[in-house]
């Protein structure tokens, strides 16, 4: 899909609430549309949240394609379903570097920019809304949706100036990251105009762990292992990656994405393992601790184990398994060896519990889909009303694939809000 300006039959006021990715965009669609927009943001600067995504690399999108991608989204992903195909990846990819933004894939079919710098993605943006007209406004906080006989007719900001508009996109994100003025303004809108919000939880985040010594090799990171859940019979999630041991428990790519799939689950009730030797098949791994301990059978197993795992971890993993690490590895029986083996190859992780919303990525829950209009993203209670990304109840797993959703769902409700589709 194309966003360049296309005539529009009557000019509107449109008042784009947020300067997040899909504010941004539906802020720049709605104007090349022809309306007349203002967007609206608290913080002193657009794409806060933005700044921060990718670790600052900015994953902006995914390449994968469109089954490959709802695949990706466990809430409400045929919501999704007109957004996505009107505003693909491709399309994105296309407009950045229409805006001088180069793209490149990485591994997982990632996109970042060329740079890997999200301040270039938001610089992009922000010129682009100047050229196209937008009046953007930074500390300013809307108060509440003006509304009469069921139509949106502007907003009330904080300081008690009324903005007349008769479109208005809500695109105020969720309540994960507030640093960044994700405070869950949106719900209480969408509340206040008589939307159903479904409570938000965390979706992408770190777990606090039942046991210690997680916290004990706090700033530890384990690159190339594999973390595995299953509930019951059922596999959650099975990946290769990196993790990261914290003062809570655990957290890093893997734990992020992991909680995403655990989000609506009890998480005691998860059986979750950390593969700390993937290379290696039990009875590999098992002759490989056997040349070790027959090479050193005058050191302590602590010492031997330095040469399999971290040290740190190292150095605790006997106590976790029931053994000594002043052991003398001559003196480790069969049995004892084959728990070691077992322990490398699926050593438990009880979650007690998800970090708090506020730490998440992203947020699962926020504005009901099923009182909104998938093809345009207009409210089914209020005419001229419109949401966008993450205030939305939809969130997918780590990989580009929430700031396509944000950028897909902004575009379709800028170019409806500006063309008057809805109620």
């Amino acid at each position: 899909m194309n966003i360049e300006s296309t005539s529009a039959k009557t000019v509107r006021e449109v008042a784009v609430i947020g300067g997040g990715p899909a504010g941004m965009i539906a802020a720049l669609t709605a104007a090349r549309e022809g309306a007349q927009v203002t967007l609206l943001e608290r913080n002193e600067k657009l794409g806060k949240k933005l700044y921060i995504t990718g670790k600052g690399r900015c994953n902006v999108t995914n390449i994968a394609d469109f089954e490959e991608f709802f695949a990706q989204v466990p809430r409400n992903p045929r919501f999704l379903n007109a957004a996505v195909r009107r505003f693909s990846a491709q399309d994105l990819i296309a407009l950045l570097e229409s805006l001088g933004v180069a793209t490149v894939v990485q591994r997982g079919g990632r996109v970042f920019p060329e740079s890997e710098k999200a301040s270039d993605i938001t610089r992009a943006l922000e010129r682009a809304l100047r050229a196209a007209g937008v009046r953007v406004r930074l500390g300013c906080r809307v108060q509440t949706i003006l509304h009469g006989d069921g139509t949106v007719c502007g907003v009330l900001l904080e300081d008690g100036t009324e903005l007349p508009a008769q479109s208005v996109v809500v695109a105020t994100g969720g309540v994960s990251y507030p640093s960044t003025g994700s405070t869950g303004d949106g719900y209480r809108f969408a509340e206040d105009l008589g939307h159903r919000i479904v409570p938000p939880r965390p979706s992408l985040v770190g777990m606090v762990t039942k046991a210690q010594w997680p916290r004990e090799l706090q700033g530890l990171a384990l690159k190339n292992v594999r973390l595995s859940a299953r509930l019951g019979k059922k596999k959650l999630y099975d990946e290769l990656g990196e993790m990261l041991f914290t003062h809570f428990g655990v957290s890093g790519p893997l734990v992020i994405e992991l909680s995403s799939h655990m989000t609506d689950l009890e998480p005691s009730g998860v059986d979750v393992r950390i593969d700390l030797k993937p290379g290696l098949a039990p009875e590999q791994l098992d002759k490989r601790i056997q040349r070790d301990f027959e090479s050193m059978q005058r050191k302590q197993l602590g010492s031997v184990l330095c040469g399999l795992l971290p040290q740190r971890l190292a150095l605790i993993f006997p106590s976790l398994v029931g053994m000594s690490l002043e052991m003398p590895v001559h003196q480790v029986t069969r049995p004892q060896r084959q728990t070691l083996v077992e322990a490398l190859k699926a050593l438990p992780l009880e979650i007690e519990r998800m970090r708090p919303v506020e730490e998440a990525i992203v947020t699962r829950g926020g504005v009901d889909v099923k009182e909104v209009v998938p093809g345009t993203m207009a409210s089914k209670r209020i005419k001229g009303l419109y949401f966008a990304g993450e205030v939305l109840d939809v969130d997918a797993y780590t990989g580009g694939f929430n700031l396509q959703i944000a950028f897909s769902t902004g575009v379709l409700a800028g170019q409806a809000a500006a063309q008057s589709q809805g109620l």
